[in-house]
């Protein structure tokens, strides 16, 4: 019994050493089992948004599989996708630790990112024009926002829209290219007849429909839509953006196509008036006056070259076209002016009325929009020719007129009024500013001065010839300062205000005269 005892605890021994053994070589065998340095924290529990992922040795390696697990995330999806990733960790010192495969750990980290999927982001367009910008959900709304804006012209689809890279941008920026489906055709074919028959058999076939040059007949024009572009500048950028950020289509194409209202400069021309500019730009008058802060009311006066402010409807994004078009129409032939230099500007004699000719037309018009920018005329065949207008016209330029006194208090208008003194007129000829005696008393225009003393009801005046024939009064002075026949120019002092003659107080009176007879001064004065 002791023999058997004695032969079982050696068997003991040994099983517990081969079993130690076997759990040593195991260690050393297991792939994630290792033995670990002693230097504090040795091995790490790594937490992805709250959520265990993994374990490993080696912190430093965590960012990698971050950037791996994110990875892995947007591959999934065609949009760009944002999530949470708070990530921690929890150190602890072993001899022996078992970690995590770096696939293990990564695919955890997939899992976590999207349990924490913050927002889809879908991949978007933007497309600028000018100030305007509105966000479409692909390219191919892209195009039929753009395509719209071109149809409303093009009704037969002659011409099409595409996206290309703007060559002069160095950042990926989409411009627009619009081409002819026709010449898109004929380039087509003439690659084909290249191809296949060489390069010599297409110069020949290019060069064989050339015809000699010759004057067209109105049936050798091929009319209608000659070419088509966009008149504002399109960028197109890809961009990242939630649902709500994205306009409908529909809601984009009324936005870009429908008429706004847009302020632009017009130049006046001569002839213009401010109602007929008004009407040409169908404002009402109210609003053309208010929009211009240089015109005080609407019988300002504007003059040819001044520049004012008008509405125009335009859509967000302009189109520019030419169409080749033939049309019949009444024309008139432009008026010949014969000069001469012995009359003012401001006098005309019609030598010849005018009367309307009859014409045929093919030209090339050329449109912003609805608006007709320009014409070209490529051939007219005149049906009758229009008679013109002669006209003879003076080129002297004709004196000016000015007020005689500096201020003084307007005190009677031309025209009809109650007698203000008994003697006095009740049509007044002229108008008066009451100013105290001895103010200084101006020639309005350069002349010659007709008359100098008294002059019964206007006291002493002072009277003056000008050069386009009219004449300047000057009234109830209190002392005359030059005489009769003497040359005096414009804004000589020829006198003094008084209150002579019949009077009711210190004022100057002063008339303009034309053929004798006296008109309002304030339509003269500058």
């Amino acid at each position: 019994m002791k023999i058997i005892s004695r032969h079982y605890k050696k068997m003991k021994i040994a099983y517990i050493k081969v079993a130690v053994l076997a759990i040593i070589a195991a260690a050393f065998c297991l792939p994630y089992m290792q033995r670990l340095e002693s230097t504090g924290d040795n091995i790490f529990t790594v937490y992805l948004n709250g959520m265990q992922v993994g374990v490993m040795g080696d912190i430093k390696e965590v960012d990698s599989c971050l950037i791996a697990a994110r990875k892995k995330l947007a591959e999934s999806s065609d949009e760009m996708v944002l999530a949470q990733s708070d990530l921690t960790f929890a150190g602890d010192e072993v001899l022996w630790g078992a970690i995590d495969d770096d696939d293990v750990i990564i695919s955890n980290m997939v899992t976590a990112l999207r349990a924490s999927v913050k927002e889809t982001l879908n991949r978007s367009y933007t497309v600028k024009i000018n100030e305007y910008t509105v966000n479409l959900a692909s390219t191919q709304e892209v195009l039929a926002l753009l395509q719209a804006s071109i149809r409303k012209y093009d009704s037969k689809n002659t011409y099409n829209v595409d996206l290309v890279l703007d060559s002069e941008r160095e950042l990926n920026v989409l411009t627009t290219q619009i081409y002819s489906t026709e010449e898109q055709r004929e380039e087509e074919e003439a690659e084909e007849v290249m191809t296949s028959v060489g390069i010599n058999a297409a110069i020949d076939e290019m060069f064989k429909d050339i015809e000699p040059a010759a004057e067209k007949d109105f049936g050798d024009y091929e009319l209608g839509l000659l070419s088509l572009g966009f008149g504002d500048t399109v960028e197109v950028v890809e961009s990242y953006l939630q649902d709500y950020e994205l306009t409908p289509l529909s809601k984009a194409i009324e936005e870009v196509t429908k008429d706004q209202e847009k302020e632009q400069i017009y130049e006046v021309v001569s002839g213009d008036t401010l109602s007929q500019i008004a009407e040409k730009n169908e404002i009402p008058l109210a609003d053309l006056v208010a929009m211009n802060e240089t015109i005080e009311s609407e019988d300002s006066m504007i003059r040819v070259g001044d520049e004012l402010i008008v509405t125009v409807p335009e859509p967000e994004l302009s189109v520019e076209r030419t169409e080749q078009m033939y049309y019949e129409e009444d024309y008139e032939a432009e008026v010949i002016y014969v000069d001469n230099d012995n009359w003012y500007t401001n006098e005309t004699k019609t030598l010849q009325e005018p009367s309307a000719g009859h014409r045929k037309v093919v030209a090339n018009v050329s449109y912003r929009n609805k608006e007709e920018v320009g014409r070209e005329i490529l051939k007219e065949e005149i049906t009758y020719e229009a008679v013109p207008k002669i006209v003879e016209r003076g080129t002297k330029i004709p004196p000016t007129y000015i007020k005689p006194i500096s201020g003084g208090r307007l005190t009677s208008r031309f025209g009809r009024r109650r007698a203000p003194t008994r003697g006095a007129s009740t049509y007044h000829k002229g108008v008066d500013w009451a100013t105290p005696v001895g103010t200084a008393v101006m020639a309005s225009s350069t002349g010659t001065v007709a008359k100098a003393g008294w002059g019964s009801g206007y006291g002493y005046v002072v009277y003056i010839n000008h050069a386009d024939g009219r004449q300047t009064r000057y009234g109830h002075l209190s002392k005359v300062l030059v005489s009769q026949g003497q040359t005096v120019t414009q804004g000589q002092k020829i006198a003094l205000s008084g209150n002579t003659g019949v009077s009711t107080g210190p004022h100057v009176h002063f008339e303009i005269l034309i053929n004798g007879g006296q008109v309002n001064p304030f339509d003269y004065l500058n």
